[in-house]
């Protein structure tokens, strides 16, 4: 957890929704200038911090509302600082809460410099860091009407399904299969869906590729040199990280994706884990793949799991290969190496 603790003259604390904003500005000692809700888009946001320019700093809550109010701080060359939703507990504590309070424990989080930050993800990647969540979307929606076919057929007890769903060609061929009209008309459903949803997929992934030729094709082709891991993989971990400088540790760059779990203890006692639920869900899920798809054909990878499973289990081993990855991708970007399989496995 980081916490901004440099010092301004002017703290904006802003409660964001789509419509409406509720901000308060404090002084440096902590008194209250300006508590007022207003709407919510730029003229109306430079109308009531105008008399407050000077060394001003505004900080959000990171939610899905905040890009435009990042856009505006840069545009006006205004400090812009994110606090971290899921650290920042202490605007949701207390009896009562609504936007003012909420705006007034923003500001002061910010003013006594106990605001957990969050990383403000340039503007210029920011949508195509999108798309891509936006695209596993699109493959899990898919994955859900693949499967519901799958069940439709074992519900009229019809012979195992061997055709391929992702071949368009086929689709006729599943649908014949049934004989009740409304079975025909609702399997035709799906894989019209299906056929729809692909050709989006494939479309999205294209587009994707070309802009990480343009954002930063050294380190997408440097991710890409690990065995198994393919564009799809390489685009999600480039933009997902945007930058490795971001992170100056590789303990801190784990531990953002994922791959470490922190002790809960207290007294000298440990009472489990927790933290498991912050960090990036979607760099965890590509580490995750990434070390299945390098395992696949490589005899030397498996004899190395095989030793992990025998020294700490078969789960085990699975999240040390992870971390271990998480690590080599850390200082193959930090250092501009290509991935060292002799290293990787010996070391």
């Amino acid at each position: 957890m980081q916490f901004y603790t440099k010092k301004h003259k002017h703290y904006c604390g802003i409660d964001l929704h789509t419509r409406i904003i509720y901000l308060c500005i404090l002084n440096n000692d902590g008194e209250v200038l300006l508590h007022k809700q207003t709407h919510s888009n730029p003229e109306s946001l430079m109308k009531l911090i105008k008399p407050y320019l000077e060394d001003l700093i505004i900080t959000v809550e990171c939610m899905f509302t905040w890009y435009w109010v990042s856009n505006f701080c840069t545009e006006h060359n205004i400090k812009f600082i994110l606090g971290h939703a899921l650290y920042m507990k202490a605007i949701h504590g207390g009896k009562a809460k609504n936007d003012k309070i909420d705006s007034y424990k923003i500001a002061k989080l910010l003013n006594s410099g106990m605001l957990p930050q969050a990383y403000v993800y340039p503007e210029h990647m920011r949508a195509t860091r999108d798309l891509m969540r936006r695209r596993t979307f699109f493959v899990r929606e898919c994955a859900e009407l693949k499967t519901h076919v799958k069940i439709m057929n074992h519900q009229y007890n019809l012979p195992a399904l061997s055709l391929d769903l992702r071949v368009t060609s086929n689709h006729e061929m599943i649908i014949a299969r049934f004989d009740d009209p409304s079975a025909k008309r609702s399997v035709q459903a799906d894989t019209d869906s299906i056929r729809y949803l692909t050709k989006k997929i494939t479309s999205i992934e294209f587009f994707i590729k070309k802009q990480a030729k343009v954002d930063d094709y050294q380190s997408f082709m440097l991710i890409k040199s690990i065995k198994g891991v393919g564009d799809v993989l390489a685009m999600t971990i480039l933009y997902e990280i945007h930058t490795i400088d971001r992170f100056p540790t590789v303990q801190k760059f784990a531990s953002y994706c994922r791959l470490i779990k922190c002790k809960a203890e207290s007294a000298g006692k440990i009472y489990g884990t927790s933290g498991n639920k912050i960090g990036n869900a979607h760099l965890k899920w590509a580490f995750s793949e990434a070390v299945v798809l390098y395992l696949r054909g490589n005899d030397k990878a498996k004899n190395y799991h095989v030793r992990l499973i025998k020294k700490h289990g078969k789960g085990k081993a699975m999240g040390i290969l992870s971390h271990k990855l998480g690590r080599a991708i850390y200082f193959m970007l930090k250092n501009k190496e290509a991935f060292n399989e002799s290293a990787f496995l010996n070391g």
